[in-house]
């Protein structure tokens, strides 16, 4: 092509002057803008058969999306307990039966052990446990003679009321008396981990109202958060929710809204709820920061897209799918959406091709070439 412009202009400007002799400048000056106006259009005109590379991916309406209202706050125990002695003695830290070992911070503890005993002769001496036992033991020998000789006419009605006064109060002493002897141990008040253990040298005696131990179970945790009084129509209890954390980033926990307040605060515009965490594999710790998504609408079986390849025109929005080789566009309609994806209720179908990548300079019609 070149060789045969460049030809051409040879053959004008040898025969240039010719030319200027029959026709004058004039002629000569249109056929050389009509030789370089043929030229320029030539290169300038674009080819119509190129391809521009994009990405698809084929639809398939399997996909589940959930519509989330975000919150956060700190995690908090179901059951926490901080022990105080309730008595003077000399402190005893107790063996954990499941190491062999004395308790120690972060041990389990179940309900009713003893964890700590703090010991007194002198006041359980006092307390006369085994000679309360042997009343309460005489005291019900005596009623229930009594009751057999009223059966037989040889006791009063008041005989045998006396001695069942003296059995209860007999009873009630020894209960008592072992409500005082409890005082002298540390028992967990549920099953739970210790959180707190604060040291004492052994056999070394401590004063009553001591701190002792601090137990927590957190294999159920809860939240409490403040959502804007423009969510409360979508909020309801029993919804579930999606606790996470940034120290557990493959983890999500489950979570439901427990409770929800009916008042909307004046200061602030919000109104609380309470979420509990369901946290049995002990991932989570009292005290973490933790983000709570609540799922307000759910579709399941539906056809999800990136929101990142949604375009939008004014009040249209549309993307752009494959067909036979050709860009074309298509407007859609989009349902539940979150921070990332959006569902499609209309304009694209199962076995769509979208184009994920390379669209944004796509026209309609637009010749493209599927990268594998």
């Amino acid at each position: 092509m070149y060789n045969i412009r460049y030809s051409i202009i040879q053959t004008v400007f040898k025969n240039g002057f010719h030319v200027i002799e029959k026709t004058g400048h004039i002629v000569l000056g249109a056929l050389i803008l009509l030789l370089f106006a043929t030229c320029n259009n030539q290169t300038q005109n674009p080819a119509s058969d190129i391809e521009t590379p994009v990405s698809v991916r084929e639809l398939i309406a399997d996909k589940s999306i959930s519509r989330l209202i975000p919150n956060s706050g700190t995690a908090q125990p179901l059951s926490g307990v901080d022990l105080n002695s309730e008595m003077s003695g000399l402190y005893k830290l107790q063996t954990n039966p499941r190491t062999g070992k004395p308790f120690k911070l972060g041990d389990a503890v179940r309900k009713d052990e003893v964890i700590i005993r703090l010991e007194d002769n002198e006041y359980e001496n006092n307390i006369q446990i085994e000679s309360k036992k042997l009343q309460l033991e005489i005291a019900e020998q005596e009623k229930t003679k009594q009751q057999e000789l009223q059966s037989l006419g040889g006791a009063t009605e008041g005989q045998v009321k006396n001695a069942e006064i003296s059995a209860s109060n007999a009873r009630y002493a020894l209960a008592n008396a072992n409500i005082n002897l409890g005082k002298m141990s540390v028992k967990a008040p549920f099953d739970g981990v210790i959180t707190n253990l604060p040291h004492y040298t052994a056999d070394v005696k401590v004063a009553s109202n001591q701190p002792m131990v601090s137990i927590m179970n957190y294999a159920n945790l809860y939240l409490e958060v403040n959502f804007a009084e423009g969510n409360m129509p979508y909020i309801q209890a029993n919804q579930p929710v999606y606790i996470t954390q940034p120290t557990l980033p493959l983890d999500t926990l489950k979570g439901v809204v427990s409770e929800i307040s009916p008042a909307i605060s004046s200061e602030t515009r919000t109104f609380k709820c309470k979420i509990l965490i369901e946290n049995t594999a002990l991932k989570l710790r009292p005290g973490m920061f933790v983000k709570a998504d609540v799922v307000v609408d759910r579709s399941e079986s539906t056809i999800i897209i990136p929101k990142s390849v949604i375009l939008s025109n004014r009040n249209r929005r549309y993307v752009f799918v494959v067909e036979r080789g050709t860009a074309v566009t298509r407007n859609i309609k989009t349902g539940i959406e979150n921070e990332d994806n959006a569902e499609v209720i209309e304009g694209l179908f199962e076995g769509d091709n979208l184009i994920t990548r390379g669209f944004e300079t796509l026209r309609e019609n637009s010749r493209v070439k599927v990268m594998r």
